[in-house]
């Protein structure tokens, strides 16, 4: 016989797909803590050569804005993952517990559609466009900066299908209390 998938003994081990959440996270907030050093190098690096040598770095200030637009779409991402994102919620949690579902469900396939068809499919055609139009100050191509768009669209892609799945999962207690759930299976 079966084990009902979210006994206790179930519920205490995660599932793959929040193993693989887990580790996603891990390794967006290491980009995202490396990317944030990275700005500051940058950004130090042009007050210092506009300031004190009176001479700015053109290359920093152009390194500095594709470091913080991946640096914010990620950062978008990780909100998403945590449920940290703008939400309104005070309204849907008066609501009956149906009716949450049904408003969540609502949401994250809205939402879900603009990540695929606006992010992930318009921002590839962009990048893939721009993938030869040449930086005059960097070794890369604009097509790499419009790469941040289809990628954070597939990382807030996955983190909604996640939610939503959870969201659809016979464990679900509530749109307050979803994302302190690590170990509903799924």
């Amino acid at each position: 016989m079966s084990e009902h998938p979210l006994s206790s003994e179930s519920a205490a081990r995660p599932s793959i797909l929040a193993r693989f959440k887990n580790l996603l996270d891990v390794v967006l907030r290491a980009t995202c803590v490396t990317l944030f050093a990275l700005l500051v190098v940058l950004v130090t690096w042009q007050v210092f050569t506009r300031l004190v040598l009176s001479n700015p770095s053109i290359w920093s200030e152009e390194a500095a804005r594709y470091v913080f637009i991946w640096l914010s779409l990620i950062g978008i991402s990780i909100a998403t993952g945590e449920k940290a994102d703008v939400a309104i919620d005070y309204f849907v949690q008066k609501a009956p517990l149906a009716a949450q579902r049904v408003l969540e469900i609502v949401a994250y396939l809205t939402t879900l559609t603009f990540a695929l068809l606006v992010m992930v499919w318009g921002g590839w055609l962009n990048a893939a466009q721009n993938m030869h139009q040449l930086n005059p100050v960097l070794p890369i191509t604009a097509g790499v900066l419009y790469l941040a768009v289809p990628v954070s669209g597939v990382l807030l892609t996955f983190y909604l299908v996640y939610h939503l799945i959870r969201t659809l999962s016979p464990g679900y207690t509530g749109v307050e209390h979803i994302a302190a759930e690590d170990g509903v299976e799924l």
